[in-house]
């Protein structure tokens, strides 16, 4: 449930509330407006009166909250998170693009990488170091060297990083290196690691299942805030139907979905949703339009050799291409962009 407080509630009594819940076993969740406080509960609202809370002084109302994700849910955070990311935050107020290869492969080539998606709008440097692949004999990344890798291109160019993380082991290596962990499709429901993700410490990027429904992706999200970490962003990545001629079926309906069920950031990732490079940038425009707080775009700086997602990698002059064109749909979306 949420208790809702009438318009500039005292703070006395927003903390006899607070202590009231909590010490009834329960744990409240305040958020703040300029106006309007709203105190969440979590936990077994059997333990609490009803009647006693709208007794308090300055309770406006209660409002049960019915889906089974809490902390994630915009009724009990209505304003729209922002997440800090290294030297960079992902939020409504500008759209944040995300770029690099699939996987990192020498230092050298993630060093020309970094130094050409930076040049053409992105603020943070994509890279996978562990890669979970069909096939047991395709590249599996370089894994902590690929990090380091990622530590070197940031200090380089002032980019943040973002690497995908697949094990405990993978998590303890990566806060060492990178400034946000991404939990992949495969991984959505890996339970113990979102646990894990959630006590890293660091932002995390959660992807979408390949056959998630909405509402498992945004419990998934609530496992990681659950254990103290309310920096998660969301990301639609395409899922799988019966359709063969993309890789998957890009859903951008989920965009203006969460925007009213969540107060998470959400970002769209246009290449691995279709697998074909020319397809990223139509639905990269189409994302920022329908309300996306950003993009993830695979870039590399020769597809046709990469060792993973090769055809759905932009080149430089095409990624510097797509941004240019992004500029006034952001604009039109009231987002800052470059």
């Amino acid at each position: 449930m949420i208790i809702v407080m009438k318009p500039q509630a005292a703070e006395s009594s927003i903390t006899a509330i607070k202590e009231y819940i909590e010490g009834s076993g329960l744990n409240a969740h305040l958020s703040q407006g300029t106006e309007v406080t709203i105190i969440g509960v979590v936990g077994d609202k059997s333990r609490l009166s009803t009647e006693n809370l709208i007794s308090f002084k300055d309770v406006d109302r209660i409002v049960p909250v019915t889906e089974t994700y809490k902390l994630a849910n915009k009724k009990f955070h209505p304003e729209p998170s922002v997440v800090q990311v290294g030297p960079t935050v992902i939020g409504p107020d500008n759209l944040t693009i995300m770029a690099g290869p699939c996987a990192v492969e020498t230092q050298e080539q993630l060093m020309s990488i970094a130094h050409a998606v930076k040049a053409a709008g992105a603020t943070i440097l994509r890279g996978g170091a562990y890669k979970p692949r069909t096939s047991p004999y395709s590249f599996q990344g370089l894994e902590e060297e690929g990090l380091r890798y990622m530590q070197e291109a940031k200090k380089e160019t002032g980019l943040a990083t973002i690497c995908e993380v697949v094990s405990n082991e993978a998590i303890e290596a990566a806060v060492k290196y990178v400034d946000m962990i991404q939990i992949g499709a495969r991984n959505m429901q890996n339970f113990i690691l979102l646990k894990e993700a959630g006590r890293s410490g660091l932002p995390v990027l959660l992807k979408r299942g390949l056959s998630a429904t909405i509402d498992e992706w945004l419990n998934a999200a609530e496992y990681i805030i659950a254990e103290g970490n309310p920096n998660v962003v969301l990301c639609e990545r395409g899922i799988r139907t019966f359709e063969t001629t993309t890789r998957n079926t890009l859903d951008l309906s989920a965009v203006p979905v969460l925007k009213e069920k969540t107060h998470l950031p959400v970002i769209v990732d246009p290449s691995h949703a279709t697998g074909v490079y020319k397809y990223v940038s139509p639905l990269a425009k189409a994302a920022v339009a329908c309300g996306a707080d950003g993009l993830m775009i695979e870039v590399h700086n020769d597809p046709a050799h990469a060792l993973s997602d090769g055809p759905q990698s932009l080149t430089f002059e095409k990624f510097a291409r797509l941004t240019e064109e992004l500029t006034p749909y952001a604009r039109l979306a009231g987002r800052t962009f470059r």
